[in-house]
Order: structure tokens, then C-alpha cells, then sequence
């Protein structure tokens, strides 16, 4: 498999899953710097223009909950979903889906406002508002959505290299970690594992 990334999106959450499932993998990757998202020949693997994106013996498939839902299937030893108990997956796909379509575009009006709207006078009132609706969010999570020490309690799954690559954007929305203690616990606890840190030193390498 092929993983395309940059360095601080939200491919994290798959290159850590890569890296925890043991399997081999090669991550490519893209720099937005120079607006390589844009370039012809990555519009060939994932024509939105954005990361990850992972190329299967399949097909390529893009967005991060389908992502880390594919490789939770593809293994299951790993166990990183309840893949046995339909309740407990969908709740671990609403989660993902709320960072996702929620937590993620939050976070995206401080730098994205160009998605939404045309003034800048726009673009700084989104940025204005993004320590607020993040914090929201965050508040959410820490009081009903995460159960500790990981996402779903006591079973680490694909919900938690999630929560960690989101939860690394809070301080650049001014918004600090550790008022929300169970947040922050997930997210140390994380770095401690060997797997996801090397998954973090290789997507960081160079950066």
C-alpha cells in the first residue's frame, strides 16, 4: 500500500494506523508548500486535491474514517474496532464521523476561509471564532464522547490516532490541551505507544 500525506494534516490518523497494523507500506509525501496537491499527477491518485489518500491493491480510496475503517478490516488481529459488535462500531464511526465532518471544519475556518468566503474581512471573522468552536468541540469530547484512558475506554481502536492528530491542531486555534484532562491523558498516552511514534517521527521527519 501507498500513503499519501503532508506533514500536520489529518493523514496522521492513517499513518499511525499503518504503522500499527504491521503491515508494509510505503507513505509519499506531498507538499502543500508548493502546492503539490494541485499538481496533475496527484490529481491523478485523489482529484479533491487533498490527504490521505492510500492506494490499494483495490483501488485508492481518500477520506480519513473510510481510511481507518479499511485497515481495521483488512486487520483484524490487530484489533483496532469492535468489529464484532455492531452498536459498539457504529458509535466508534460516529466518532470518527463527528471529528470529521465537526471538529475538522472547525479547525479549517482558520486557515481555509477561502472554502466558504470571498472577503478577508470574512476570513478574520472565521479565524475569530475558531478558539471558540474548537474549544467547543473539545469540551463535548472531554465531557460525553471519550470514555478513558482510550476513545472507546479501555481498548485502544482507530477512533484514537484520530483523536490525537485533531487534538495536535489545539494550540495553534489558541486553544490549550490541558483543560481537558481525559483529552490529554488519550493524547500522551499515544506518543507512549512504539508504533505511533514512529508513525509521528516519519511524518514529521524533516519538517
Amino acid at each position: 500500500m501507498k500513503l499519501y500525506y503532508s506533514p500536520g494534516s489529518c493523514a496522521l490518523a492513517s499513518h499511525i494506523a499503518l504503522e500499527e497494523s504491521g503491515t508494509d507500506y510505503e507513505a509519499i509525501r506531498i507538499d502543500f508548500g508548493s502546492a503539490q496537491q494541485k499538481s496533475p499527477e496527484f490529481l491523478e491518485v485523489n482529484p479533491k486535491g487533498r490527504v490521505p489518500a492510500l492506494v490499494t491493491e483495490r483501488g485508492i480510496l481518500t477520506e480519513t474514517p473510510a481510511i481507518l475503517f479499511y485497515l481495521v478490516q483488512s486487520f483484524p488481529a490487530v484489533n483496532m474496532a469492535p468489529l464484532d459488535d455492531p452498536f459498539a462500531l457504529a458509535e466508534a464511526q460516529s466518532f470518527n464521523s463527528y471529528l470529521c465532518a465537526t471538529v475538522h471544519v472547525a479547525h479549517a475556518h482558520r486557515g481555509r476561509g477561502e472554502r466558504w468566503a470571498y472577503e478577508e474581512s470574512s476570513f478574520e471573522d472565521m479565524r475569530k471564532k475558531v478558539p471558540e468552536s474548537v474549544s467547543a468541540c473539545f469540551q463535548l469530547i472531554e465531557d460525553t464522547l471519550i470514555e478513558g484512558p482510550w476513545v472507546l475506554g479501555d481498548t485502544y481502536s482507530m477512533c484514537d490516532p484520530y483523536l490525537y492528530t485533531v487534538a495536535r491542531w489545539m494550540e495553534g486555534d489558541g486553544v490549550d490541551i490541558n483543560r481537558f484532562p481525559k483529552v490529554k491523558a488519550q493524547f500522551d498516552a499515544i506518543e507512549a505507544r512504539p508504533a505511533a511514534a514512529r508513525a509521528i517521527e516519519a511524518h514529521f521527519e524533516g519538517v
